[in-house]
């Protein structure tokens, strides 16, 4: 049976755990407030972008969490135009898709990214040709709300019983949950494993290869 698999962008195919901590605690020390740790920023990892910000801020000021989600942008671009920035493939990455495709499955992402954002790494690693649907933050409502799920599946022409989502976060599996679909959990992204099978996640994986073992 033919499956639309929906895979999360960061912490989950891409590594970009230091990048986005380090833009982050750039946010805050640019607005004159104390960074938050790796920790606290890591918990964060898969919502958009300004609502992150306001949950790591821990108080209700839209107006400085807006400020706060503006800094972490530029801090962004100026890091990603230095010569030693990286966001590298997890190990096995290529080597699933590339099974999958050859199963048959379908495939999509549905990520905290923009669409900018996304398609940038998507060519930077000759990944775009794999997917069909791309679903992002600036196009619906921050995970875990099941928009995006419900979006790629419209697209994609698939039924919740035949749609996995695989993520690091408790918001990627939340969001798949929501939508009725079911979660496949990588041991190796922001949130702990025992946080993804609270959260609703069918099966932990260790290495992303492992998911070939379950879909």
């Amino acid at each position: 049976m033919t499956q639309l698999i929906v895979f999360d962008c960061d912490g989950t195919l891409v590594d970009s755990q230091a990048v986005i901590v380090a833009c982050a605690q750039d946010a805050f020390a640019a607005v004159g407030l104390v960074a938050p740790s790796a920790e606290r920023i890591r918990h964060i990892v898969g919502l958009s972008l300004e609502p992150a910000m306001r949950v790591l801020l821990g108080r209700d000021d839209p107006a400085l969490g807006q400020k706060i989600a503006a800094a972490y942008r530029d801090s962004f671009l100026t890091r990603r135009a230095m010569p030693n920035h990286e966001e590298p493939l997890f190990p096995g990455v290529l080597e699933t898709l590339k099974a999958l495709a050859e199963q048959g499955a379908v495939m999509g992402v549905a990520t905290g990214k923009t669409m900018r954002g996304l398609r940038q790494i998507l060519e930077k690693h000759a990944l775009a040709d794999y997917f069909v649907t791309l679903q992002t933050a600036d196009l619906h409502p921050s995970k875990p709300h099941p928009s995006m799920m419900e979006a790629a599946m419209c697209e994609a022409g698939f039924t919740p019983d035949v749609t996995w989502i695989i993520g690091d976060t408790t918001y990627d599996i939340e969001m798949g949950r929501l939508a009725g679909c079911r979660g496949i959990g990588v041991s190796y992204g922001n949130h702990p494993a025992d946080s993804l099978v609270r959260a609703g996640a069918v099966h932990i994986v260790d290495r992303i290869d492992e998911v070939l073992d379950h879909l």
